[in-house]
């Protein structure tokens, strides 16, 4: 595995959260100027920020605690509502309702999904009960149509967590205790061709356990954003990092800067600035009290493609 450390600086951009996810840069916010959209666990609100970290805004509050968020093609926001096992939708009067009761889909939380251009929802879970400490188990990977209607498409995942649509239709799907990027050919339909590996970084963990498992992963991939050359910047949930990954798995760039890091996306007004959701770890007692949860960026080469 080849692998560079990038000596780019790196700049805060917000500070003072408890456990930021799933960032999303919207171009255009109304005023001709782009946003930087993300979760925040445990103040149980999504925010925005200007490129530069100033006009930090409170747009979404989820008392059920936020996780994926994304657009459909009307402009609406959906997004996830954790602990009630639902993804949620905004109207554009304001109103949030339901979208999506996902509670008999999934075996944890839901998480992390990813919104394709006809308005799907592509969402992960846990599987289990992370910070219950229960053991690994398998989950699979659901489909929300526009109208609602829930599939469950995907089978025998670990993990399933961020995830990205290329321009060419593909739909790639990090597995954090899989070791592993997986991909799967999307139909016209929404159906899912068999997975396949995209990128492997070791061995599905034989342990079952949460601190065991952990220590037989090589990379925890966890949030990603895909560039214009078709590698894929993984946030490594184990390595305080994120890489920059071509299909394969070959690591050609890496940036490290001196926390974790749980997602990743790339954005900014030419789509080169990769951002970072930072945190000492992620565990929930010591992350939700505390506020030590932040926003970094680094300029890199190459722009943002795909979805998100």
């Amino acid at each position: 595995m080849t692998e560079t450390s990038s000596d780019r600086p790196v700049r805060t951009v917000v500070s003072g959260m408890s456990f930021t996810e799933c960032p999303r840069w919207r171009p255009d916010a109304g005023d001709g100027a782009g946003r930087l959209w993300f979760a925040d666990f445990y103040t149980h609100a999504y925010y925005s920020v200007a490129e530069d970290g100033s006009d930090l805004r409170t747009e979404i509050e989820v008392p059920g605690q936020p996780s994926g968020i994304g657009w459909l093609p009307d402009g609406r926001v959906v997004f996830v509502s954790m602990r009630d096992a639902a993804v949620m939708r905004r109207e554009h009067d304001g109103s949030v309702v339901v979208h999506a009761d996902v509670s008999s889909y999934v075996g944890g939380h839901p998480n992390d999904m990813v919104v394709d251009d006809e308005g799907r929802c592509w969402l992960g879970d846990f599987g289990f009960d992370l910070m219950g400490g229960a053991d690994l188990a398998t989950t699979g990977l659901l489909r929300v149509d526009p109208d609602g209607t829930v599939a469950r498409v995907a089978e025998d995942l670990w993990f399933p967590n961020g995830s990205v649509i290329t321009d060419d239709g593909t739909l790639l799907v990090d597995e954090t205790f899989g070791n592993r990027v997986s991909a799967f050919d999307v139909g016209a339909d929404g159906t899912l061709g068999p997975r396949r590996d995209w990128a492997v970084f070791g061995a599905v963990p034989t342990e079952r356990a949460v601190g065991p498992a952990i220590g037989q992963l090589d990379v925890a991939p966890d949030g990603c954003g895909l560039d214009a050359e078709g590698c894929l910047w993984v946030a490594d949930a184990v390595g305080g990092r994120a890489i920059r990954v071509r299909e394969g798995g070959e690591v050609v760039d890496a940036v490290s800067p001196g926390t974790g890091v749980y997602a990743c996306t790339l954005g900014g007004a030419d789509g080169r600035t990769l951002f970072l959701c930072c945190a000492p770890d992620f565990d929930e007692h010591a992350r939700s009290a505390a506020r030590e949860g932040e926003i970094r960026a680094v300029v890199v080469d190459v722009p943002h493609a795909g979805r998100p």
